[in-house]
C-alpha cells in the first residue's frame, strides 16, 4: 500500500526525520571542502556549514549559521531585542532564502518573527561554536527547487511560493 499523502496532494514528508537527525547531515568545513553540500552558509571566519542530507523530492532546503557567542550588533539589538537573537536571526535568514525574499523586506513585514500560515519547517541547534538553523519548504508543484528559468515578469518569491505562503509563518521542529 502506498504511503498516504495529505489532502492537498503534497508529497510524503521525509523532512521531520531529517530535521531530527540534522547533526548527522551538517558539516563545518572550508568553502572548497564544502563544495559538494546541497546548500551552505558562509561564516565570517572563512568556514562554511554545509547540508549533506539526502535529496528531498518536493522540498527545498536552506541553512544559516552564526557564531553562538558573537555579540549582537547594537542596532539590531535595539530593533529586535537581544534575547535569543542568533536562533531567531538564523531562522529568519533560512525562511528568507526559501521564500527568496530579501531580509530587509522580511524585517519590515515580520521583524524576526514568523508570519501566520508559513508552511516551512525548521530546526535550530548548536554545532560546535555555532548556532545553525536548517529549514525546509515545499517546492512549487510540478517544479524542482533548482529549475530555471522562472517565468518572466514575476518576482522570484512569487515564482517559488504562493502569496499565502510568502505572507505567513512556519512550524518549528526545533530542539
Amino acid at each position: 500500500m502506498p504511503p498516504p499523502s495529505d489532502p492537498a496532494g503534497r508529497p510524503p514528508r521525509p523532512v521531520p526525520g531529517l530535521l531530527a537527525a540534522a547533526e548527522r547531515h551538517l558539516r563545518v568545513d572550508t568553502p572548497a571542502g564544502s563544495a559538494a553540500a546541497t546548500t551552505r552558509s558562509h561564516l565570517g571566519d572563512g568556514r562554511c556549514v554545509g547540508w549533506y542530507g539526502p535529496p528531498t523530492v518536493g522540498w527545498q532546503v536552506a541553512v544559516d549559521a552564526e557564531h553562538a557567542d558573537a555579540p549582537v550588533p547594537e542596532a539590531l539589538a535595539r530593533r529586535f531585542g537581544p534575547a535569543d537573537f542568533w536562533p531567531r536571526w538564523t531562522r529568519t535568514e533560512c525562511l528568507c532564502k526559501l521564500a527568496d525574499v530579501p531580509v530587509v523586506v522580511w524585517w519590515r513585514r515580520h521583524g524576526l518573527g514568523i508570519p501566520p500560515g508559513t508552511v516551512a519547517v525548521w530546526r535550530t541547534l548548536r554545532v560546535a561554536d555555532l548556532v545553525v538553523t536548517v529549514a525546509f519548504a515545499p517546492t512549487r508543484p510540478g517544479r524542482r527547487a533548482d529549475d530555471e528559468p522562472f517565468p518572466r515578469g514575476a518576482s522570484k518569491s512569487a515564482r517559488r511560493w504562493p502569496a499565502a505562503v510568502r505572507e505567513s509563518p512556519a512550524r518549528s521542529l526545533s530542539s
